[in-house]
This record gives C-alpha cells, structure tokens and sequence, in this order.
C-alpha cells in the first residue's frame, strides 16, 4: 500500500507540463489560443479549492438513504448516493457534506459538469418546460419545432457524410436499433431493393420466429467488447460474463480485438502484426460464418473491457474489408463521442476514406440514438423501426445546450490539451512506480486514459477516502474519465490520492 500511496502521490507532481503541451499542438492557431486561455481560467468560479472530506465514505448519512432506498430499489451496485443540489462543476457532493473531485463523471456521461448554468438555463426555457409536460409519441405526433431542434443541436455535430438520425433514449437502444436498420438493410438489398414487396412465405414464417421471414442472419463483435445489455447488444458485448449469464443468446460471431503492447513505440513491427493477424480474423469470420454477417460493431476504444486500443491502421482496414464485403460498420461512439478523446467524434482520429455507415452515440449527449447518411437504412415501410418515444425532445434540447458550451469554450480542443498534460504526467509515474503504472495508453486521445495496476481495486478505495472518485474497467485497468471541464489545477489535486 506504501508504494500505490507514493505512486498516486505522485500524479499531481508529474503534471507540470500543460502550458509547454499546449504550445506545441497542431490545432489552428485561433482554436488553440482559446483553449489555452481556457485553460488559465476557471470554468466553474463556485467550485471548491479541493476535495472536501468530512466522513470517511459512505458516511453515515449516506448509510442510512442506502438502507431506505434499498427497501425499494436494488442497491448492490450503488457507489455512492449523491446530493445534486450542491454538486458543481467537477466536484460531486454526499449527503455527509463530503465533495469529490470526480474523475469518473457517472460512467463518462457528464460532459461540462454538475449544475452548469447553460444547462439550466435551457433547462428553465419555455421550450423545454413544453418538451417535459407534453412528452411526444415523436413517431406519431412530433412536435412542431422537431426539425428545428434536431437541426439546430446534434445535427450540427454529425460526424462527417452521415446527415440523418434515428433518436432513442439509451446507449444500449442505440446500438439495438442500428442492428436493426442493418438487419433491414441486409434484406433489403438481397430481396432486391426497397420497392420489392415481402412473400407471403416471409409473412407467415416470421410469425413463428422461423425463417424466411425471420432470417438467422449476425452482427459481428470483438472479444472484451461492450455494447449494452438489451437482447441484442448483449449477444455482442463480450466483457464479463455477469453481464450475459441466464440471458439466452443470438448466434453470432466473435472476432479478436488486438492486444497491443506498451509503450506503443518499442513494440510498433509487433503491434502491428497482431492487428493485421485480428483483420485477417474478421474478414476469415465474414466469409466463413454460418449465418451471414451483416454488419461489423465496434468501439473506437474499449471501455468496459479494459480501455483497450488499435491504432488508425486497424480501423482503417477494417473499413476496407467492411466495404469489401458489403457489410456495414457500425462505430459504437457512446461511450467515447462528444469530445471526450479531443475530437468531437473519437472514429475522427482514423482519418476514413469513406465514414461508417452508423455511429451511435448517448452518455456525454445526455440524449441517445445514431447518425447515418445512406437513405436505405431507413426502413421500406413505417412502424419497421418505431416506439412510442423514440427519443425524448427534452434531451434533445440538453444535448443541443451540451453543444453550445463545447462550442462556447472550445472544449474539444481544451481537452486534448489537458488529456496532453494528464497524459505526461503520468508517463514520468509509469517510469517511476512500472509495477503499479502498467500498459499506460491514451496517448493523443484526450483525456481518455487508462493504466493497469495489480493493486487496483486497492487505488480506487484510497481515491474516494481522500476525495478523489475515480473509477475502474476491465480485470485491473484505473481509467481516467473526467468531464470536458477539467481544468490543469484539478490535475494538480490528483496528489491528494497519496499519503
């Protein structure tokens, strides 16, 4: 324990080189200078100089909710019950009176911080107290400023050639609607086209789960992948079996993800080879699978399994042998989109000849669902992709807010600088402390980092006791996932974790 405390101690001493990271980056010069002052000025006026640590955690005021709230409500996996009336900013309050400086944002999903005044201002808008008190069927009677809401928010952060978008409420129905629309797109292209109408052997089969109608057709994912945990995002997440036990399963293929070896600079031939060995997998797997592969998800990185990486090199042959093979590739964006990886879109680092056909997205959105460009994908008929919600205008209007701040403060760029700095840091820990600083990555993907540690269940505990939160993923990867409002002088505060 003496060796993480002095090893976690020394986090906030190795960042010491934001300013001199910031110089040398290759934005352009107006962007980069407003993420520099960004940088030298608080986001969050009102927040604390640092961690506020009054219990130890949970204290007993938090003991006591999570008895009451376990009356009612499964608890097991609670890690702590929070006040939101006085969180702010990068800091998330108990109900003890302790802060905590928090590096994990609730699983990665709070993009500019607790109470941010240009969400409740939107929040307060007569627009979005007609969105909450008038919730839309959005399929059957959208509201008549829906256009106008989708064009004027995430529309304008599209990725790149995908112009149209399917909304819906969660990451995990994100991802399960797009195989959907890849399913549909599938047979659609075999039956011959949109126009062609279905047979009645198709009609009446499907009614019976049987095919034609109901065709044993695949979505292919990587092993140590998450995509969520409905029916068919759960037969392609492959990360811990707790997720999939007792929940019956598609039949569909699993291809290697690349297991690269750090530091990415002494093992470049080697890294290289494995992901050459995992494309000629996926493609070998595409061809040969019993049940057609129609189309290949995703993640840019990992999360859940362990924040595992490839390099543009692997994503970029992975397109080609998707287009090859007249796949689609779906690109699984919740977790790592809306800036997070110092690009609005972390698939940007890839630098595509043509984009994916789908990327979805949700968490840091506060909103969930998926872009795409090709008109086909939209069903031949309606009521094929459909809810009553489909999506919710109220976070529409928040992730629209969501957009506004990024812009305003040119986060993206601000958090490739800061991930930079972060990223420096602690490559001067890894050298110091190896054993508990192993496998760093994230390196130029903001401030998506991660490092795998024996101890680190052990780091996480000691974390939350001084008043950092901070969380885990995978068997023992530490991984950092702090808001886009993280600023150098709550790097500085990371020391705290040590003795």
């Amino acid at each position: 324990m003496a060796a993480i405390s002095r090893s976690v101690s020394g986090l906030g001493a190795g960042l010491k080189r934001l300013s001199q990271l910031q110089s040398g980056r290759s934005f352009s010069t107006t962007r980069h200078l407003r993420a520099s002052a960004a940088a030298t000025k608080p986001f969050f006026p009102g927040e604390p100089t640092g961690p506020i640590v009054k219990t130890p955690i949970p204290g007993p005021q938090n003991q006591k909710a999570s008895t009451e709230l376990g009356e009612v409500f499964d608890t097991r996996s609670i890690n702590m019950i929070s006040n939101y009336d006085v969180s702010i900013g990068n800091y998330i309050a108990d109900l003890d009176g302790n802060l905590l400086l928090d590096v994990y944002a609730q699983i990665a999903s709070i993009p500019v911080g607790y109470n941010n005044p240009t969400l409740i201002a939107a929040a307060k808008s007569p627009q979005m107290v007609n969105a909450l008190v008038n919730r839309p069927a959005l399929g059957n009677f959208p509201s008549h400023d829906w256009a106008t809401i989708l064009k004027s928010g995430m529309l304008t952060v599209a990725p790149k050639g995908l112009n149209q978008v399917f909304t819906a409420t969660a990451g995990s129905d994100a991802n399960e609607t797009a195989y959907k629309a890849a399913f549909m797109y599938h047979r659609q292209s075999v039956r011959g086209g949109p126009e062609v109408e279905f047979t009645e052997a198709e009609i009446a089969s499907t009614m019976l789960n049987q095919a034609p109608g109901s065709p044993p057709l695949s979505i292919m994912s990587f092993k140590t992948a998450f995509h969520g945990r409905l029916f068919g995002t759960l037969s392609t997440t492959r990360s811990k079996p707790i997720h999939k036990l007792d929940i019956p399963a598609f039949d569909w293929p699993q291809a290697p993800f690349p297991v690269l070896k750090y530091p990415l600079e002494e093992f470049a031939a080697e890294n290289a080879q494995e992901e050459k060995r995992c494309l000629a997998e996926v493609e070998r797997i595409i061809k040969e699978f019993h049940n057609p592969v129609a189309a290949v998800v995703v993640e840019p990185i990992q999360s859940e399994g362990g924040d595992n990486h490839a390099s543009p090199a692997f994503f970029q042959g992975l397109r080609e042998i998707t287009k090859r093979n007249n796949v689609l590739m779906i690109v699984d964006e919740v977790q790592t989109g809306v800036g997070a990886t110092g690009k609005f879109w972390a698939h940007d680092h890839w630098n595509l000849q043509t984009p994916p056909d789908i990327v979805t997205f949700s968490k840091k959105a506060q909103a969930a669902g998926y872009f795409y460009g090709d008109s086909l994908l939209r069903p031949n008929k309606p009521y094929r992709q459909f809810n009553t919600w489909m999506g919710d205008p109220a976070r529409a209007l928040i992730f629209r807010a969501i957009i506004e701040e990024i812009k305003r403060l040119d986060l993206v760029n601000h958090t490739a600088a800061t991930g930079d700095y972060l990223y420096t840091g602690l490559e001067r820990l890894a050298k110091q402390y190896p054993n508990e600083f192993q496998n760093l990555r994230g390196k130029g993907q903001g401030t998506f980092i991660a490092w795998d540690s024996p101890q680190r269940d052990a780091i996480l505990k000691k974390g939350k006791s001084v008043g950092i939160n901070i969380g885990g993923c995978g068997e023992r990867a530490v991984r950092l996932r702090p808001m886009l409002v993280f600023q150098k002088h709550h790097g500085k505060i990371l020391k705290l974790c040590g003795p």
